[in-house]
């Protein structure tokens, strides 16, 4: 997967902003939207540097050696970005999950009065594959349109989206039942990361929570992203059939992880009566 054409802290920025946005909405328009716009905006510069880099290729084969030479090592320059991009994702997902917004528990209550832990994780988990069904099928509408896509920024831009709702999501879950990760705000959205990746409880994961360079951890997280990326795929098939794909996919994912991480609150929130 090659990198967008984008800075690093603009787009973990905008991505933290839909998936909190898109979860947040009741409005199946409005979620589209959101998506749509962060997919089409992430993808133009590709797509503008994709038309710059097959004019250089045509070029290059009725130009000099010297300039073959310069095509051939774009070439390489490309396939190394495309090697490290399990890599650029990880640092995203890094970088964004501090900029997701998250209720705590009394904006939960107040959200949801007179209802139960239980019956609020329950509304978040729905709201959430909700948002993830949305994501799926408005990347799908984007790859169906008659333009030739940049199918890995595509993918890139989804699976960001997909991870903050999710990131959001497992943050919340914990706020739900009154078990948040200890320390400050970006301390605890980094365990969340770490929940994220184990699909366990924070209070459930063995081994740190450390994101250093070669850490389980962090070859942990690289993995989940590489598979999420790689099923991000199915909202991409042609003639719309994507964008159902995608959005069954995303929503039964989604409420699984979700559920997985309610299941561990809830034993937890039990052994402690």
């Amino acid at each position: 997967m090659a990198e967008p054409e984008t800075e690093p802290s603009d787009i973990s920025a905008r991505a933290a902003e839909v998936a909190t946005d898109i979860s947040e909405t009741d409005q199946p328009q409005e979620r589209r939207t959101l998506v749509s716009s962060f997919i089409n905006a992430t993808t133009a510069g590709a797509r503008a540097a994709g038309r710059g880099t097959r004019a250089a290729q045509r070029g290059a084969t009725r130009g000099t050696q010297v300039v073959r030479r310069e095509a051939s090592s774009r070439t390489r320059a490309a396939r190394q970005r495309a090697s490290s991009g399990n890599n650029w994702l990880a640092d995203q997902v890094m970088a964004m999950a501090p900029r997701l917004r998250v209720r705590n528990q009394s904006a939960l209550r107040e959200q949801f009065p007179d209802r139960s832990a239980d019956e609020i994780a329950d509304a978040l988990i729905e709201g959430a594959a909700r948002a993830a069904a949305a994501t799926g099928g408005a990347a799908g509408v984007a790859a169906a349109l008659p333009v030739l896509p940049a199918f890995p920024v595509e993918i890139a831009a989804e699976t960001l989206v997909l991870v903050g709702i999710e990131l959001k999501l497992v943050a919340e879950l914990h706020e739900a039942y009154g078990t948040p990760a200890p320390g400050r705000f970006p301390e605890r959205m980094s365990a969340y990361v770490a929940s994220w990746s184990h699909r366990r409880g924070v209070f459930m994961i063995e081994g740190g929570l450390i994101f250093a360079a070669g850490s389980p951890l962090a070859r942990l997280l690289r993995r989940r992203l590489a598979v999420r990326a790689s099923r991000s795929v199915f909202s991409l098939a042609p003639m719309l059939t994507g964008a159902a794909a995608g959005a069954v996919f995303n929503r039964r994912e989604t409420r699984k992880l979700g559920q997985d991480i309610q299941r561990d609150l809830r034993h937890r929130a039990i052994g402690d009566r």
